[in-house]
């Protein structure tokens, strides 16, 4: 495999697993449910789509030509992380889960 795809492979997982740990650690130390809720979607699906197009990169490298299935295992990502994020936070909402004082668009007391 060539260099630059080596280099590509890799600079790629360092981002995946960089977002995937910001999202961890945004998960353990966010305050309330909707903090909570924003940072796991969004910098995990940014790390999962990341470390899975690192594998699309290095197996077309090898010569075992694109992966459908890590392609389409993006495409149901972004697709869907979004999506399930919206329906928990509405469902949140509806029950009126108490968030901190300092959570910004915190209405329920008004």
């Amino acid at each position: 495999m060539p260099i630059i795809l080596e280099v590509i492979v890799s600079v790629l997982l360092l981002t995946g697993g960089g977002f995937a740990l910001v999202g961890a650690i945004g998960l353990a130390r966010l305050p309330d449910f909707f903090s909570r809720l924003h940072g796991p979607t969004k910098a995990t699906t940014v790390g999962v789509g990341s470390i899975a197009l690192a594998s699309i990169v290095f197996f077309y490298g090898r010569g075992d030509g694109l992966s459908l299935s890590e392609l389409l295992l993006i495409v149901f990502l972004a697709m869907t992380a979004p999506v399930s994020a919206n329906l928990l936070a509405k469902a949140a909402m509806h029950l009126q889960v108490r968030t901190t004082d300092n959570t910004r668009g915190n209405t329920w007391d008004q």
